[in-house]
């Protein structure tokens, strides 16, 4: 089994409701597991560390991104996904 890590952060670390959304629309996706999620209230970041297949993790980013609240000074910065053993590369030949 190949495995991915997806650490992206998000402009949201003041309302946990938001966060949560976020959160359970990425751990949804079979083959996906959370490792962690941190909120900075002070940065307003939150940053979501999920583990998985390569496929269901990068199914996964993308319901958390369609989640997340898309306002003025508010976006998503894009983190890479980190290797686990070779399954990185499936995600960058796609």
């Amino acid at each position: 089994m190949k495995l991915v890590e997806c650490v992206p952060n998000f402009s949201e670390g003041r309302r946990p409701e938001v966060l949560d959304e976020i959160v359970d629309a990425m751990t949804t996706v079979d083959g996906t597991r959370l490792l962690d999620k941190e909120m900075d209230a002070d940065h307003n970041r939150a940053v979501v560390t999920i583990i998985g297949e390569p496929e269901s993790v990068l199914e996964a980013a993308f319901r958390g991104i369609s989640k997340a609240p898309m306002v003025e000074n508010s976006f998503v910065l894009p983190v890479p996904n980190s290797p686990i053993g070779t399954g990185f590369a499936l995600l960058l030949s796609r």
